[in-house]
């Protein structure tokens, strides 16, 4: 059960929110049969040790609800009570996600990251609006909603989720307390916009870490998440604290040292993300692997990872001096605790 009653949940957030989320990818056995939970711990246990406050546990994968909610049953069990965890309303239908919420409310998550199914096609604002609110109306949890041109709600408002649609839900759903700001990704624009009407009532959330270490020079933001940062190890907690506590060029400093893996992050992810609107996981995955998390198999249907974007994404972390695996990228597909 989360620690805050419904309608106290912004009051929560304001206070609780704060730091930087990563993603956790479920980990499965070789037979991709069932979980694999050493897997899982050991990529939450080092989620948490490189400084991150919360993870994402991400379900855009081949999972039941009912494995989602072992997936953070082992997640709240290995983090104890003061990491936080997100639920990734990521599943198929509304309805399922109702369920899988239930399920993982229920396992120890703390908050919801809204995502929409690729089966929802709307036309109107007042859909995407009966979505969010069913959902919402639907949990005890408190619920980050998430803008951006992924869901293709373009056709309905320019900007995807337009600033009065935003309004009337923060009206309606008390128990939004967060926006993932990314509407007109890959500009910062969505950001810019919700941060000016709406900082003052929820957490406004940059993911981008290349937007927000430079824009903390002129936003005070207090929560970044959630995005596969992890891979760069420790690097974004450390340079978001520095900014968050005033030491902006020092944050900096830290930000240039590592543009070489962030450029080869945004080469990847720009071969594929525009022209899907899916994010491709088995990379995120392999990033990870690269940075000392599990990595492993992830069941079909799942995206392939290039051998020469496996080649320039360790050469990013390389010219960064960050740490990143000797292991031969054939272990990957092994993982570090296979079963």
């Amino acid at each position: 059960m989360p620690a805050y009653q419904k309608k106290d949940a912004r009051a929560w957030a304001r206070e609780h929110l704060v730091g930087c989320s990563a993603v956790t990818i479920p980990s499965y056995s070789a037979d991709q049969k069932r979980l694999n939970e050493k897997g899982i711990r050991h990529d939450v246990a080092l989620a948490r040790k490189l400084g991150y406050s919360y993870t994402l546990l991400c379900s855009e994968v081949a999972i039941t609800p009912e494995e989602n909610a072992q997936f953070t049953a082992w997640a709240r069990d290995t983090a104890g009570g003061q990491f936080g965890l997100f639920f990734h309303a990521a599943f198929g239908t509304l309805a399922e996600n109702i369920e899988a919420a239930q399920l993982a409310e229920k396992a120890g998550a703390d908050i919801v990251l809204l995502s929409y199914p690729p089966q929802f096609w709307p036309t109107t604002e007042q859909e995407i609006y009966d979505y969010t609110k069913s959902f919402c109306d639907a949990t005890n949890l408190a619920v980050m909603l998430f803008p951006i041109p992924l869901w293709g709600f373009e056709r309905v408002h320019p900007a995807g989720i337009s600033v009065q649609l935003v309004r009337k839900l923060l009206q309606d759903c008390p128990n939004i307390v967060a926006i993932k700001s990314e509407q007109g990704f890959p500009l910062p624009a969505g950001l810019c916009e919700m941060y000016h009407h709406f900082r003052d009532e929820v957490v406004i959330s940059s993911p981008i870490e290349g937007d927000a270490i430079p824009l903390m020079s002129l936003m005070k933001l207090q929560f970044s998440g959630t995005s596969n940062t992890q891979w760069m190890s420790d690097y974004y907690p450390r340079a978001f604290d520095l900014a968050r506590r005033g030491e902006w060029e020092a944050a900096m400093e830290l930000y240039w040292k590592v543009n070489p893996a962030r450029n080869a992050n945004g080469a990847a992810a720009g071969s594929y993300a525009p022209g899907t609107g899916v994010l491709n996981r088995s990379m995120w995955k392999y990033q990870d692997w690269l940075a000392g998390f599990n990595g492993g198999p992830l069941r079909a249907p799942a995206m392939r990872v290039p051998d020469r974007f496996m080649k320039s994404l360790r050469q990013g972390l390389v010219a960064s001096g960050l740490p990143v695996t000797s292991d031969p990228d054939s272990a990957f597909m092994v993982g570090r605790h296979p079963c």
